[in-house]
């Protein structure tokens, strides 16, 4: 299918764009209803539904529409919270720390102290300071909108299932490289080499949000069908594709694939009138690295739609 041009169709279902934004704010709902009445945090599938968005997906969207992850803004909201107590009620620290769910008055101060280098006694003796720190805090942190980039070329295709082979790493891009070695490894001592027809991987997590040696990735390469995924600990078959997708094209290094997806899912998603399918995220690495310079490295970025 051609392009879909950004930039020539600004008015594209604009009303979704805003839809979008009203059930991202349902969740944010469930967020404050929970901190205010001192509970724990709605879980991760909870949200996903108040928001109406596939629980593959909702903590892409969530953190491309809104410049943060479900658990920034429980910290963000449940410190906000606490502060409005010590301003309006002149609760004592332990009551206010209780209040919005801190275990202990400790948690509340070390939060505090993390986000906005003081204590609250300190706040307390400066009403104009604790009033503008409240103000800040209600404003959740504006995501990249990208005014000024370049109108973004998406392509929605058809894609027919294929077969590919999977190794789970975990680590920063060592450790991807080193897996992808290890596929490769592995299918030159099997007599693959020549069925090789794509470079695949699945980013489980987001490297942003999740430290980097727990950060899950899964190396994939696409050899055909009837591949025997023995002699490689760790190996298993498994599919990709399958219906259709959003497709938009990276060039340069694999460090910026996230601010490209975060374009997919808030400028681009909200705008199409299109809804994200229950499958994976997906990855084509078009180039070698050890033979096309950084600046210069083609990545498609497949986003699952609804059929």
């Amino acid at each position: 299918m051609a392009p879909v041009n950004e930039a020539a169709r600004p008015a594209l279902k604009a009303g979704t764009r805003d839809a979008h934004e009203r059930r991202i704010d349902r969740a944010v709902a469930l967020i404050e209803r929970a901190i205010a009445q001192g509970e724990e945090p709605p879980e991760l599938g909870r949200l996903a539904e108040a928001a109406a968005f596939s629980p593959f997906h909702f903590h892409r969207v969530y953190r491309a529409m809104t410049g943060e992850t479900t658990g920034q803004t429980v910290a963000r909201l449940r410190l906000l919270q606490g502060l409005r107590l010590l301003a309006s009620e002149r609760r004592s620290v332990t009551d206010a720390a209780l209040a919005v769910g801190y275990q202990t008055p400790q948690a509340f101060t070390r939060a505090l102290r993390q986000s906005l280098g003081t204590a609250p006694s300190e706040l307390r003796a400066e009403p104009e300071r604790l009033w503008r720190e409240i103000d800040r805090l209600a404003q959740p942190p504006q995501p990249e909108q990208g005014e000024d980039a370049p109108p973004l070329r998406v392509e929605v295709v058809s894609i027919d299932p294929f077969q590919v082979v999977a190794l789970r790493v975990e680590g920063g891009y060592e450790a991807k490289h080193a897996g992808y070695e290890r596929l490769f490894g592995w299918a030159g001592e099997h007599g693959l080499l020549d069925r090789l027809q794509g470079l695949y991987g699945v980013a489980v997590d987001d490297r942003r949000d999740v430290a980097e040696p727990q950060c899950r990735f899964d190396c994939m390469l696409a050899l055909g069908e009837g591949v025997d995924p023995t002699g490689l600990p760790g190996l298993r078959l498994t599919r990709l594709g399958g219906g259709r997708y959003a497709r938009i094209r990276h060039v340069g290094a694999f460090d910026g694939l996230e601010a490209a997806t975060d374009a997919l899912l808030a400028r681009w998603l909200p705008a199409s009138g299109e809804r994200l399918g229950d499958a994976l995220l997906y990855h084509d690495y078009l180039d070698d690295p050890d033979q096309v310079p950084q600046a210069l490295l083609r990545t498609d970025v497949y986003l699952p739609l609804q059929s």
